[in-house]
């Protein structure tokens, strides 16, 4: 017995049990407790203690885990049983991988991920820990082969799409998963559930609508456990919620017959149950035929708060699809919103500054004074006025210079964003440089101040179609021209150079004694004028080999003037044509830049006095909910069917459960009356009933 029990202990090594567990054959582990209790151990430490060593941190049962046959692998029980038996079960079910690469993967997320709700159960039962992080270098987000899933089991869970395991999770007796615990990242589940969603691909292949259901889930199952918990308001450390890591990455998708999209799903949440409607940010007020009338919670969305949606897509300039996510309600009402409330008479006013800012600075500009500035001051009224005008330039100027800084600190423009966001800030900010410069090269007596002042001139005028985005068809007509000198006309001069200047390097030497003929800026100028058809091929008459200087110069022409030029014209129609399709967009997104720009200039009062939306109270059984919301009335004749069977009798009141004793349901409106009238009527009547019965969409039936 005792030679039997030597050899058994030489050949239980954990190469041993990883291949008995590996072939799912409970006989090759017979004798494994006897010899455990024989030498003192226990299946927690046979990595430490065994022959063969392993510094990974994977022990048996892992190894058994990961090979599942039909979901099921009898060696798993059996070690279980084992270690049980030995007392070291929650260290046993609880070990992780140690290595960088796969560093705090324990059992449990190995069950979860072979999608075992059997060996799940079963782990929390004997102790698993549920808030187990799994934060090697594989689970983070990084080049190469990755699967970030937010470290946490539960988080694994929902990101996998097993709704089963994740009840379980929040919902054992043993011991619940908390979805408000953050992984290393500061992401709770919800945002782990927003970075794994993929609604890049078309509508049938991405993942988009597991995720929006689980999201869903996960809220409401929260919810009930803890109901004074909002799950949604955690940020991580990045300062970003759910809703706002959902617009920092794009997560919009394309436009599907599903149209489950992660930012506009969170965006329009609506729960008709009256037990998760206060989970909603969505609320219908009534619905008439294809009409409805619908409340938003402009909680975190509104510019008026800090790092709000709005400013995250506005002034994210790396973010994809962005114009498209601004289209999505209820941002594009609210910008649109914002745009008549206060931003178009801004926006008017300071153009009519602006401009009369132009009109001083060209008085100034041509009524200078000739001789060595600085200029004495003339004691005239002629002399004051063009005193006031340098002022008043200068004082512009200062004013463009520090916006400017700010600005660009806070948007941190890109080269490659110049396309959509548009150049005017950088413009207006080298506008300043210019004045400055020539400010300062004026109070030092240089003459080649007037220099500078020209270009500073030049450029003001042209930074005069800023204000082309106040209108949809001046503001196109911009981004057009934008683009045309960003991209094609960028590339062509940058071609041309190369020509030009390398064929006026390479001209033949001439005979004439005339200095200008034998410098590189001359015949670059003379060349530059054949490109535009005002050449003199007089000006080569005294070169020695004219046979030479011909053939160049029929090269060159060919080259820049046949070939390069008509190559531009054929680039800048394609360019027309592409930008007549997104230019709205880009159109909008600018004009939604002028909007934030000239409301974080306000002050904080008056911010506060212009603010969009209306306190209501959303009346739940937790208490009274004070919210923010941004009414929007849309029609939508695709959803007139389903409607149908509830056409409400008046679209300024629901039929509600309970009804206020003061007030009744009217009769049908009169036949006579418009839609427009029946809606206006609708809306007044209800509005008038909410404030003197203080009733609430949460206390609504939807309809």
């Amino acid at each position: 017995g005792g030679n039997s029990s030597k050899r058994d202990s030489k050949t239980f090594n954990i190469d041993r049990l990883f291949e008995a567990v590996a072939s799912r054959d409970v006989g090759k582990l017979d004798g494994l407790h006897q010899y455990l209790h024989q030498n003192m151990m226990k299946l927690s430490d046979t990595l430490c203690e065994c022959e063969t060593h392993n510094s990974d941190g994977k022990n048996a049962l892992m190894k058994a885990l990961l090979h599942l046959k039909d979901g099921k692998n009898n060696t798993v029980e059996l070690l279980i049983d084992i270690s049980e038996k030995m007392g070291d079960i929650k260290k046993f079910v609880n070990s992780a991988y140690t290595n960088s690469y796969y560093k705090g993967q324990t059992a449990l997320h190995i069950a979860i991920e072979r999608r075992s709700l059997l060996y799940v159960k079963l782990l929390v039962s004997k102790g698993a820990i549920v808030h187990a992080k799994a934060c090697g270098t594989f689970f983070q987000p990084h080049d190469g082969p990755n699967f970030y899933f937010g470290e946490l089991p539960l988080s694994l869970a929902a990101c996998t799409n097993q709704p089963d395991v994740v009840d379980f999770l929040m919902e054992n007796e043993y011991e619940r998963a908390d979805a408000k615990l953050q992984d290393s990242q500061g992401n709770t589940v919800l945002h782990a559930l927003v970075v794994v969603a993929d609604d890049k691909n078309n509508t049938d292949k991405n993942n988009t609508e597991f995720i929006t259901n689980m999201y869903d889930r996960i809220l409401k199952t929260t919810a009930r456990l803890h109901p004074k918990l909002k799950l949604e308001d955690i940020e991580n450390n990045k300062g970003l919620t759910p809703l706002k890591m959902a617009a920092k990455t794009g997560k919009i998708g394309k436009k599907g017959p599903s149209e489950q999209f992660i930012f506009s799903h969170i965006l329009k949440r609506e729960f008709e149950e009256s037990h998760t409607k206060h989970l909603s940010r969505k609320f219908t007020e009534w619905v008439y035929g294809p009409v409805n009338s619908s409340l938003y919670d402009l909680a975190a969305v509104d510019s008026y708060e800090e790092n709000s949606v709005l400013e995250i897509l506005i002034y994210g300039s790396d973010i994809p699809n962005r114009h498209e996510m601004l289209e999505t309600e209820p941002l594009s009402r609210l910008l649109e919103s914002k745009w008549k409330t206060f931003a178009s008479r801004m926006f008017f006013f300071n153009f009519l500054v602006y401009l009369l800012y132009l009109i001083i600075f060209t008085f100034v500009a041509y009524n200078k004074q000739d001789g060595k500035p600085p200029f004495l001051l003339e004691q005239t009224s002629m002399g004051y006025l063009y005193v006031s005008g340098q002022l008043v330039t200068a004082l512009a100027n200062c004013y463009f210079f520090f916006i400017g800084i700010i600005d660009m600190k806070r948007k941190r423009p890109k080269l490659q964003t110049l396309l959509i966001d548009g150049y005017y800030e950088i413009l207006f900010f080298l506008q300043a440089v210019l004045f400055l410069v020539s400010a300062g090269l004026y109070l030092s007596g240089q003459q080649e101040y007037l220099g500078f002042l020209v270009l500073c001139l030049a450029l003001s005028w042209v930074n005069l179609l800023y204000f082309c985005r106040g209108h949809i068809h001046m503001g196109i007509y911009s981004i057009m021209i934008q683009k045309m000198i960003l991209s094609d006309i960028l590339r062509f001069l940058f071609v041309y150079a190369v020509f030009l200047f390398g064929f006026s390097a390479v001209e033949p030497e001439e005979n004439c004694v005339k200095p200008t003929f034998r410098d590189i800026s001359y015949t670059t100028l003379e060349l530059f004028k054949f490109t535009i058809g005002m050449g003199d091929i007089e000006f080569t008459e005294h070169y020695q080999y004219k046979e030479v200087f011909y053939i160049l110069l029929i090269g060159y022409i060919i080259l820049t003037y046949i070939l390069l030029l008509n190559m531009l014209i054929a680039l800048m129609n394609r360019t027309v044509e592409k930008a007549a399709m997104e230019s709205t967009c880009i159109w909008k997104l600018q004009r939604a830049i002028t909007i934030l720009d000239m409301e974080k200039r306000l002050s904080t009062c008056l911010r506060k006095k212009i603010r969009c939306g209306v306190e209501i109270n959303l009346s739940t059984t937790l208490g009274a909910d004070l919210r923010r919301c941004f009414r929007v009335e849309e029609v939508n004749w695709n959803k007139w069917n389903i409607n149908l069977g509830k056409i409400n009798e008046d679209p300024g009141c629901w039929d509600r459960v309970q009804q206020p004793a003061s007030y009744t349901l009217p009769n049908r409106p009169n036949r006579g009356r418009s839609w427009r009238a029946l809606i206006m009527a609708g809306s007044q009547r209800r509005w008038q009933t909410d404030q003197s019965t203080e009733m609430n969409p949460l206390n609504t039936t939807p309809v």
